[in-house]
């Protein structure tokens, strides 16, 4: 049970030092929703959407447009509705627990997935192919995925808990999408401070702020271990080895 507890401790989905549970800028997000360029009344789609910060923005930038959030983290989905409620975009933003494979809606004139791809089973194709069957003839697809910058060392393997087969590089991930029907629009890439945030505000940051604040709780050790084995994990395993790529591509 403590394996849970320490996950809700550290969770994303609770820390609201997080506008959004990636590595990205204020100004790098404004560039993707200028790429996505979303038209009046445009149908959004953000499968794996978390609490839906960007889709909300994507939203709130086209008059008329909603949005649909799908995402199966119960206290994900539970933030999300809160902030479009007060934020006025309940009526057109709306969060549905369910898994992004299974979602049967399509036409939408924009499909967003960041950092979902597991969400399909098998690869990263089957990611891409399932998001270029979402969208209408000329419609766009938003797509963030893991890319290795460099050959990954022992190290980065181990401390992102991957093999090296896992994630290819920048040009091939672009190739891929090339092969399922999709044109990239914009390429863009997380850089090291937008990596170097999301660690120290996610759950390394969260974890390490409970646990000094919590010096007698009873899990106290087991947050503690858990970030230092994050801290590890990310400083001396896969910064600057891995990044998160994020492409805006035409259908």
């Amino acid at each position: 049970m403590s394996a849970e507890e320490v996950h809700a401790i550290i969770s994303a989905a609770g820390n609201d030092r997080l506008t959004w549970n990636t590595p990205l800028s204020e100004e790098h997000a404004a560039r993707l929703i200028a790429a996505c360029d979303p038209a009046p009344g445009a149908r959004i789609v953000d499968l794996g959407s978390g609490w839906g910060e960007l889709l909300m923005r994507l939203v709130e930038s086209a008059p008329g447009a909603t949005g649909d959030g799908v995402e199966t983290d119960p206290a994900a989905v539970a933030r999300g509705r809160k902030l479009a409620e007060e934020r006025g975009l309940a009526e057109r933003v709306r969060f549905h627990e369910t898994p992004a494979a299974q979602w049967p809606d399509g036409g939408y004139d924009l499909a967003v997935s960041i950092g979902s791809s597991h969400a399909w089973p098998g690869t990263t194709r089957e990611a891409l192919t399932a998001l270029a069957a979402t969208v209408r003839p000329g419609g766009r697809v938003l797509f963030g995925e893991a890319v290795w910058v460099k050959e990954p060392t022992p190290a980065a393997l181990e401390g992102i808990g991957a093999g090296p087969e896992d994630f290819g590089s920048l040009l091939e991930l672009i190739r891929l999408a090339e092969s399922v029907g999709l044109r990239a629009l914009q390429v863009t890439v997380a850089d090291e401070r937008e990596w170097d945030l999301f660690e120290s505000e996610g759950p390394i940051g969260r974890g390490q702020r409970w646990a000094l604040a919590n010096p007698d709780h009873p899990l106290h050790a087991e947050v503690t271990a858990e970030i230092d084995a994050r801290r590890t994990g990310y400083y001396g395993g896969y910064r600057s080895y891995l990044t998160l790529a994020y492409l805006v591509l035409g259908a």
